[in-house]
């Protein structure tokens, strides 16, 4: 595998809500966050106040973004990664094709930049693994 796993944002709002996922990725899952080898990024914390804002998504979460967001941390014992400025500019140079979901190219950058695997459902990411740019773990 790599250095360790990075989630998706749904996939942190499925383990959260102990909605079903694949046995291999909760188990990796699992593993990785007593491990201190999970990971989450920024870009997931401006991904479920996105959420909340929609009062037609604010159901899948159903509080406050900030309060949702800590006990998700909590829950998972995972590492929130920043988005560092250098980061960011990576961004302007990740292969082709790319996702055009702007929270899914933060994801992205995150892993390639910190060597890590998403952990997603997300079928474009899993497109961007199978073409060798990052790795998925498919949950």
């Amino acid at each position: 595998m790599s250095n360790g796993l990075l989630l998706d944002t749904h996939a942190l709002i499925w383990i959260v809500h102990d909605d079903p996922i694949a046995r291999t990725a909760r188990e990796a899952v699992i593993a990785a966050g007593g491990s201190g080898t999970l990971f989450i990024s920024a870009a997931t914390a401006w991904e479920i106040g996105f959420i909340a804002s929609k009062p037609s998504l604010l159901r899948i979460i159903g509080q406050d973004a900030r309060a949702w967001f800590a006990r998700a941390v909590d829950a998972t014992g995972a590492e929130i990664v920043d988005l560092t400025a250098a980061l960011l500019l990576d961004l302007s140079v990740l292969p082709e094709p790319l996702h055009r979901d702007p929270a899914d190219r933060m994801i992205i950058a995150t892993a390639r930049a910190r060597d890590l695997t998403i952990v997603t459902r997300d079928r474009a990411i899993l497109d961007y693994a199978d073409a060798g740019h990052v790795r998925a773990l498919a949950c």
